[in-house]
């Protein structure tokens, strides 16, 4: 196994030429938000569904059979599937660009390829009628920059439960000892739970870095039962969605199996992982900006630590939208119940 370490951000951002935007509206009725991924020109995707409740745009695009070669955006949202009406947002920011796959002589006839997918968070600000709309993802992606984001109770995490606590976005990034970079986002709404009964931590807390955050010991008995009343009540409508990226060079194929392979990230992390009303939802992007291997055997090698890195960097992400989350309303936040287990950085 390469060694590995996180990228100078710690974020999807430490894959180059990657931007991210977030717009949310919270209160008044509102508690939802898009998270939108730019994507520099030439990159490749993929995606892998595994909940039975997927609310999901043009991800037959992706297939390796299909024609389009390649991804403008990633279009992660609230609003059910309601909230795919965001990605129209994004169509249109896009195209003011000259952003798409050309579909005829004049350079400005272009269509934006952004695929796309949705959380459940209606009627958690009060208001079912309240979701996002094609403004929010042209906002979202108005805000895209390649640098540092906003973790947390923000973007398309905004209305996000897991599990009966308050979820939200999370991100991490790690460095091959190569200089591969591999990197998610996640978005975390889970109906399953994403800390350990017994011991009251995040189930991934143990695979966490020393740059993702404080040091996670274990919650006193009192706010280990506050965890538990507060998961026996989970949301009954949920779906976990993200982005796992790299900017090793990969075919259609590879960048389906890699967001396939970051999966098992979501799973070790949140348990039941991929339930009936899930709908649980991973991009794979590879920018290609590092050539990869042509030789069969260094090719799999290269692509094998890749895959190993996408499951750990999903499993840190969303730990680290389970940290960063605020409580909201009725959903109370992990830090919120478990203070004394915060440890120093």
């Amino acid at each position: 196994m390469q060694p590995q370490r996180p990228g100078p951000a710690n974020d999807l951002t430490d894959v180059r030429g990657l931007a991210v935007g977030h717009h949310q509206r919270h209160g008044r009725g509102w508690l939802t938000g898009t998270t939108v991924v730019v994507c520099p020109t030439g990159t490749t995707g993929g995606v892998d569904v595994r909940g039975s409740a997927p609310g999901t745009r043009e991800t037959d695009l992706l297939d390796p059979s299909n024609l389009v070669p390649h991804v403008d955006a990633i279009c992660l949202t609230g609003g059910s599937a309601y909230g795919l009406a965001a990605a129209h947002g994004v169509l249109g920011w896009l195209e003011a660009r000259g952003r798409g796959f050309r579909v005829g002589a004049d350079e400005r006839a272009v269509v934006p390829i952004v695929p796309g997918a949705v959380i459940f968070d209606l009627s958690r600000g009060g208001v079912f009628a309240n979701r996002p709309d094609a403004s929010f993802g042209a906002a979202a992606a108005a805000a895209a920059r390649t640098r540092p984001f906003a973790q947390g109770t923000v973007g398309a995490g905004t209305g996000a439960v897991a599990g009966g606590l308050k979820g939200g976005i999370g991100s991490a990034s790690v460095v091959l000892g190569d200089g591969t970079t591999v990197a998610a986002l996640v978005v975390c709404n889970a109906v399953g739970s994403p800390i350990d009964p017994r011991s009251g931590r995040p189930w991934g807390a143990d695979r966490l870095l020393r740059a993702d955050g404080p040091r996670i010991g274990r919650p006193r008995v009192a706010e280990r039962a506050a965890l538990r009343a507060a998961a026996a009540a989970p949301p009954a409508l949920n779906t976990t969605i993200g982005v796992v990226a790299t900017d090793l060079a990969l075919d259609r194929a590879e960048c389906r199996k890699l967001a396939a392979v970051g999966h098992d990230g979501l799973a070790r992390a949140v348990r039941p992982a991929h339930a009936l009303t899930d709908g649980d939802t991973l991009f794979g992007l590879a920018t290609g900006t590092r050539p990869a291997p042509t030789e069969r055997p260094e090719r799999v090698r290269a692509i094998n630590a890749v895959l190993t890195a996408a499951a750990d960097v999903v499993e840190r992400a969303i730990v680290r939208a389970v940290l960063s989350a605020t409580g909201t309303g009725s959903w109370p936040s992990w830090r919120d119940l478990c203070p004394s287990a915060i440890g120093p950085t």
